[in-house]
């Protein structure tokens, strides 16, 4: 009789093109993946993988077998879901999220998650780097910002303000702009070829700043702007404390920064797992505020 953990460790490593990338999305060991594969092919007396040093392919038969396999897994997560009481869930569920973001404002709604399935298993990723969800193996991931176009499913949870900021010292020094235009001729602090973008009346203004000054995080990006090397246009949540303090101060406010958005990104697939709903509903009722403040 087949184990549905080899079937599931076969999806995986099929998917993930070798035994290593499907370790790490599983979050098993190496040899577990391999001993799993294994002992699969022996049941089935057949070889499915093809090993090399730069991963693994299919065989025909792996090819063929792969289809079959990953339907009875789709299959028995379904039934799973169906036959559990309501509102517990189990199972892995792997979240990416920003780290100036997941730390602070997501960390402590999935430690409630967590402690309201106790038979669910929470791996989250905080990195400014975004992930690959589908190879990387996650099931969702937090964006904040605008959405570029992709095959991935996108469902918006809530808004983000955000505003230009400069501290006092460097409004000073250098003055500060009083149109987008003038924003060229100043310090920008900003992550890489950012756009940023203000309203003017009914229009959007796009400009591509410039700056010696480049970070992929937030807070690193918000400690700059207190020292004074720059203008940054960052989210609220970032620099409302230190507006607070006097540390920096909202510039630029007839053309103010338009409203973004905090998304969940998914896979691809017409339904997702009762585990991502429940926690696309939980955070649509923490972060669903209908307007700016």
């Amino acid at each position: 009789m087949l184990d549905i953990e080899d079937l599931q460790t076969f999806v995986e490593v099929a998917d993930a093109g070798g035994v290593t990338p499907a370790a790490r999305r599983l979050g098993l060991s190496k040899s577990v993946v391999s001993r799993r594969l294994a002992r699969l092919e022996s049941d089935l007396s057949v070889q499915l993988v093809s090993r090399t040093t730069r991963g693994a392919t299919l065989t025909e038969a792996g090819a063929t077998f792969r289809e079959y396999a990953a339907r009875v897994c789709a299959e028995l997560d379904l039934a799973r879901e169906t036959i559990l009481p309501t509102g517990e869930l189990r199972g892995r569920l792997r979240i990416a999220a920003p780290v100036s973001f997941g730390a602070t404002h997501l960390a402590p709604l999935l430690a409630d998650l967590a402690k309201q399935h106790p038979l669910l298993q929470l791996q989250t990723s905080f990195s400014d780097h975004f992930v690959d969800v589908v190879n990387e193996g996650f099931d969702a991931a937090i964006r904040i910002g605008h959405l570029a176009d992709s095959n991935l499913i996108a469902r918006r949870i809530g808004p983000i303000f955000g505003k230009l900021v400069a501290s006092p010292a460097y409004i000073r020094t250098h003055g500060e702009p009083q149109t987008p235009d003038e924003i060229m001729n100043h310090e920008a602090l900003c992550q890489n070829a950012e756009i940023w973008r203000f309203i003017d009346d009914r229009s959007v203004i796009t400009i591509n700043p410039r700056g010696r000054f480049t970070a992929n995080n937030g807070h690193a990006l918000v400690a700059a702007a207190v020292a004074g090397l720059g203008i940054t246009s960052l989210p609220d949540f970032l620099t409302d404390d230190h507006v607070a303090s006097g540390a920096l101060v909202p510039i630029m406010r007839r053309f103010p920064v338009p409203e973004a958005g905090i998304y969940v990104i998914r896979p691809p697939g017409a339904h997702p797992p009762r585990k991502v709903r429940v926690l696309i509903e939980m955070l649509i009722e923490h972060f669903g505020a209908p307007s700016r403040p």
